[in-house]
């Protein structure tokens, strides 16, 4: 299994995941665009049991993986974890998360309510990459990365799917960028189905690799991340997946930790949602954009809404 991504695929997928992860609600937001000055559509990709997008590439990729007698490992931030523990579960596979020791405690907790096994290790999320990697050379398990696998990215995609069954032309699609999966399988949908639409991806600036590397033409680590956004917070990208980008982004761009901050607070006073800082990256863009933006029609995912107690008071109350 290589990260090829083909629509034939991304159709298949819309029909053989769990249908609790489809056809999330979409909707224009009339309040958060007259905030913002531009016509928003919002894809609540957090009323869903793991609260987040990831449930639909990991559906797809179980699904054609097939029994795994070794198991699974992967390594998240919490979300993909998720995501992979509740598709395993409905499976009957084991699964084993690697995640850094400073992860979101909720999705470590959550990730082993759903029958994950949690190993700590690292001090960010690619350095609990390499101690899942270990794991699978030391004990056969298959090894599941996220951003490099086609599955990953062809599941992510029934959300484009979905979002061009509404009436009217999308202009713009902002969506948070982390390791690529995505931001690919929405970007090659939309090219195929809706060419006119600009594919914008959003990184945190305390996060550059992946807009780093999109710039250069070829993958650019950087040194330790620094942003609340932790689900998007990549250092060492994926360099199948920035090669996908290629035909899939159109553009990728920065966004502050300030800005994300704000656009939380305006999605839960305008829209009533609350979402994590990764989740709100794209409407932090459409601020940062709202005078290249104004007329335009734009959508934006929100990609997840896992926050604990202390993270809720301090960013949004």
């Amino acid at each position: 299994m290589d990260a090829s991504i083909e629509i034939g695929r991304i159709r298949e997928a819309a029909e053989v995941i769990d249908p609790v992860f489809l056809n999330t609600p979409q909707y224009f937001c009339e309040p958060l665009s007259e905030s913002l000055g531009v016509a928003t559509v919002l894809k609540v990709e957090s009323v869903n049991p793991i609260r987040s997008f990831k449930g639909r590439g990991a559906e797809y990729l179980l699904h054609r993986l097939g029994p795994q007698p070794a198991g699974l490992v992967c390594a998240s931030a919490g979300n993909f974890g998720q995501g992979m523990a509740y598709a395993a579960r409905t499976r009957g596979l084991s699964l084993t998360v690697f995640a850094a020791v400073t992860a979101n405690p909720l999705k470590i907790a959550r990730m082993r309510a759903l029958g994950a096994k949690v190993i700590p290790d690292g001090h960010d999320f690619d350095e609990a990459k390499d101690g899942a990697m270990r794991h699978a050379k030391e004990t056969g398990a298959y090894y599941v990365e996220d951003g490099l696998l086609g599955p990953i990215a062809e599941g992510a995609g029934t959300i484009a799917l979905e979002l061009l069954r509404m009436t009217g032309p999308l202009d713009a699609v902002l969506v948070p960028l982390g390791n690529g999966s995505l931001i690919n399988g929405m970007g090659l949908w939309l090219k195929r189905a809706s060419p006119a639409t600009r594919i914008i991806a959003v990184c945190p600036a305390g996060a550059p690799s992946m807009e780093i590397s999109w710039r250069a033409g070829k993958p650019v680590s950087t040194g330790p991340t620094d942003t609340i956004a932790d689900g998007i917070a990549v250092r060492v990208p994926v360099p199948e997946a920035l090669e996908i980008m290629r035909t899939a982004v159109d553009e990728v761009m920065l966004v502050s930790d300030a800005d994300i901050g704000e656009a939380m607070r305006l999605l839960y006073r305008a829209a009533g949602i609350v979402v994590e800082p990764a989740g709100a990256a794209g409407i932090a863009a459409v601020a940062n954009r709202r005078d290249e933006l104004a007329g335009k029609r734009v959508a934006v995912p929100l990609t997840g809404g896992n926050l604990t107690d202390e993270q809720l008071r301090l960013w949004l109350y």
